[in-house]
């Protein structure tokens, strides 16, 4: 059983890469820390994130008693990479931190159906301004041209 991180910036590819991988790993969990943050979405996001984070860590614990594996979405500065690895520190399972980091031109691009709000686009700029892309923790992946199953087969090489 492992826990895997995919860090990321809106738009990097982390919910469609994390599905892709439940695939690849038997009873695996995975849990969008965003869905978690949406169910208190009225709170200012500075207040709101180590709530998500709390959370999100518990969820993780009760997942890995289950003997699950368990994949995790949500860009990680560096101050919450620190609080979850203290907070899991007591957990014994193989824990992997990825990031993936397309061009900053390329992510601000629409991709399928999806299109960027305009705050969506600022977030993203700041995300890039602070580091999440290029974190001194885990594993980056330039994933600008790579596809999903290209970015999933990376990861997996990595935790073999």
């Amino acid at each position: 059983m492992v826990i895997i991180f995919i860090n990321g910036s809106i738009n990097s590819g982390k919910t469609t890469v994390s599905k892709l991988l439940t695939g690849h790993l038997p009873k695996t969990a995975f849990i969008e820390l965003d869905d978690i943050r949406n169910m208190f979405n009225w709170m200012p996001l500075e207040e709101a994130i180590p709530i998500t984070i709390d959370l999100g860590v518990n969820l993780i614990k009760d997942f890995v008693k289950k003997d699950m594996s368990v994949i995790v979405s949500y860009p990680l500065s560096q101050k919450n990479y620190n609080s979850i690895t203290e907070k899991l520190s007591d957990i014994n399972q193989r824990k992997y931190f990825f990031t993936l980091s397309p061009k900053l031109e390329k992510i601000l691009e629409n991709r399928g159906p999806r299109r960027l709000t305009k705050w969506e686009k600022e977030r993203i700029k700041h995300h890039y301004d602070i580091g999440i892309h290029n974190p001194l923790f885990g594993i980056i992946i330039d994933n600008t041209n790579q596809t999903p199953d290209e970015t999933v087969k990376e990861i997996l090489k990595n935790i073999k």
